[in-house]
């Protein structure tokens, strides 16, 4: 467990901490669900091979996998700031370098910003780490689960930004990343009044903590990356094949839009509960709850391809998500010291953004290379859920069997 002197009555910094990573992850977190929608449409009509639609995606979660440990190094040694505005500066380059693209029609460019963004896409993963940083042990479930619901703005505003840039330009798609340099410049602004400490150097007789391979054998380090590596990865996947999936079954694009917007909303509005929830049941109910939503969108989309199953199916995924996601961040904020900080969540994010990215490219496989058509295809995609949720499922079970441990 943390040690965590912070009392409740002094949380009103830890609050105003959290509202401008709520701002930040509303503003600068839109631009997510809108390369989202975007990202596989563009790929599949600048790829010469429809299997690689979805490369594009792969590379942004590729790129936020691989940044993951330096990002986590640089806030540990300069500040949660200096690493929030790397991230944006990622974010800006990326977005340059595909607007670019899609004006020269060429994929591997295209990639090159799609990699880049994942460096944003990194820091953004922070958010929820930072608002823990200065907050109480009994307030930070809530901060966590508070700065996560400010993706609910998200939700909205980024879709429906595609679908209002959508015919602004010549060039398909361009419009929206010209949308999406924007925001990530003015957003950028918002961690100018950020204040979180940045921490001490530690003295060289001072705990040196838990080496990675440790951290990985305690077994709620090990289940919490597990459940959240599961939970990120299948909504990943079947997430990134919709717009695909609702174009192929005949639906205009604009629909795959506003499914998409329904899909993040679920994602971020049980947010609001969320947190008390976990103060009031635990960690391991929710993230058990969470993977049986999970399973449940699965057999949803299963039942046919008509626009109430998108619609319900994707709902579902969200919450499914968001339960288990947040779940699993709040049991491994419980489950480290402050001088293993830096090391586990850095850690963390390697290992579920590697997952991530192996999801995001078989969806693309999945969806257009696995049947004749576009049911068939996802179909497969919903199926693939399966052994995952048994993985995770098998080690969060194994976790309560064991009576050693608290009740997280």
């Amino acid at each position: 467990m943390t040690e965590n002197a912070i009392s409740p009555e002094a949380d009103a910094k830890a609050k105003r901490n959290v509202t401008i990573l709520v701002l930040a992850q509303a503003i600068l977190g839109s631009q997510m669900p809108m390369i989202f929608t975007i990202g596989g449409l563009a790929g599949q009509s600048l790829a010469t091979n429809a299997c690689w639609a979805t490369l594009p995606i792969s590379l942004i979660v590729m790129g936020s996998m691989i940044w993951a440990t330096p990002m986590s190094a640089v806030m540990q040694k300069f500040g949660r700031r200096t690493g929030f505005f790397l991230g944006t500066t990622g974010g800006t380059i990326g977005a340059v370098i595909c607007a670019y693209a899609l004006t020269q029609s060429s994929f591997p460019l295209f990639l090159l910003g799609s990699f880049f963004t994942g460096i944003y896409m990194s820091a953004q993963g922070f958010y929820r780490f930072a608002a823990a940083d200065t907050a109480s042990e009994s307030f930070r479930p809530k901060a966590i689960s508070y700065v996560m619901a400010g993706g609910l703005a998200s939700a909205v505003i980024g879709p429906q930004l595609v679908n209002a840039t959508n015919e602004a330009t010549v060039v398909p798609f361009l419009g929206a990343y010209v949308t999406v340099i924007a925001i990530n410049v003015v957003g950028s602004l918002l961690f100018l009044f950020l204040d979180i400490p940045t921490p001490e150097a530690p003295h060289e007789d001072a705990p040196k903590g838990r080496s990675r391979m440790e951290l990985l054998r305690d077994p709620i380090i090990a289940v919490a990356i597990i459940c959240a590596m599961v939970s990120y990865a299948l909504m990943n996947l079947v997430m990134t094949s919709t717009p695909l999936a609702v174009v192929g079954c005949g639906f205009e694009q604009d629909m795959a839009g506003n499914i998409v917007t329904a899909h993040v909303l679920a994602m971020y509005i049980p947010s609001f509960f969320t947190g008390h929830l976990i103060a009031r049941f635990g960690t391991r109910k929710v993230i058990a709850t969470g993977l049986a939503i999970l399973g449940l969108a699965g057999l949803v989309a299963l039942q046919g391809v008509a626009l109430e199953n998108f619609f319900v199916a994707l709902v579902l995924l969200g919450v499914g998500w968001n339960f288990g996601f947040i779940g699993a961040t709040t049991m491994l904020a419980g489950a480290h010291r402050v001088e293993e900080r830096g090391r586990v969540q850095g850690l963390n994010d390697m290992i579920v953004f590697g997952c991530v990215t192996l999801a995001s490219l078989a969806s693309g496989g999945l969806m257009n290379c696995s049947g004749g058509s576009a049911q068939e295809g996802w179909s497969a995609v919903n199926l693939a859920m399966v052994p995952f949720l048994a993985l995770a499922g098998a080690a969060l079970i194994w976790l309560i069997m064991r009576p050693s441990d608290e009740a997280y």
